[in-house]
C-alpha cells in the first residue's frame, strides 16, 4: 500500500479552539517524526505566548508575522505595514515550503489575512494545488471562504455557544494565549 495522500484541514468558526487544535496536531506530527512549519499571522514575536515556547521546544519551525491585527490596534494601525508583514510572511513561508522537507504546515489565522484583503483566496487555492507532494496543510481562522472549504478535505467549525469575553473577561495567559 502506498503513502497516504496529504490532506487540507480547515478549523474555522466563532468558537475557541482553532489554534489549540492546530497546535495539538503540530505536536502530534513532530512526535511522530514529521517536520512541521507553524506560521502565525497577527502575532508579535515579543508578545507572551505559551504556544510559542512549547512549539519551539518540541522542534516545530515557528514563523510569526510580527504585527497585530487592526482589530486590536485601531486608529493607530499602519495598514501598509500590516499588509507588508502579512504578505511577506506568507511569501517567505511558501518559499520555505516549496524547498521541500516539510510534512505539515499550519497557517494560523490565515482567514483573517484573507478576510482583511491582504491575501487572496485564489492565491491559497493555487498554493494548495502546487504544494509539494506529501505536505499536509492546516488553515485556521474565522469566516473561511466557501471556495476554501469546498477544496478542503477536513472542515471543522468551532461553534461558540458561550464565551467569557462576551462578559468582559480578557484573554488569560496559559488559557487563551
Amino acid at each position: 500500500m502506498g503513502a497516504a495522500k496529504a490532506l487540507v484541514h480547515i478549523y474555522t468558526g466563532e468558537g475557541k479552539g482553532k489554534t489549540t487544535a492546530s497546535i495539538g496536531l503540530a505536536v502530534r506530527a513532530v512526535g511522530s517524526g514529521m517536520k512541521v512549519l507553524f506560521v502565525q499571522f497577527f502575532k508579535e514575536d515579543s508578545a507572551p505566548s505559551g504556544e510559542k515556547e512549547v512549539l519551539k521546544a518540541v522542534g516545530v519551525d515557528l514563523v510569526r508575522s510580527n504585527c497585530r491585527h487592526p482589530l486590536f490596534t485601531g486608529a493607530r494601525t499602519d495598514l501598509e505595514a500590516v499588509r507588508a508583514s502579512v504578505v511577506g510572511t506568507y511569501e517567505a513561508a511558501k518559499e520555505k515550503l516549496m524547498s521541500g522537507g516539510y510534512n505539515l504546515v499550519v497557517f494560523d489565522e490565515i482567514m483573517s489575512a484573507i478576510n482583511g484583503g491582504w491575501i487572496k483566496t485564489d492565491d491559497i487555492l493555487s498554493f494548495l494545488d502546487s504544494r509539494p507532494e506529501g505536505l499536509e496543510v492546516v488553515l485556521t481562522g474565522r469566516n473561511a471562504p466557501v471556495e476554501l472549504m469546498q477544496s478542503a478535505d477536513y472542515v471543522t467549525e468551532m461553534l461558540k455557544i458561550k464565551h467569557p469575553f462576551d462578559n468582559g473577561v480578557q484573554a488569560r495567559k496559559g488559557i487563551e494565549y
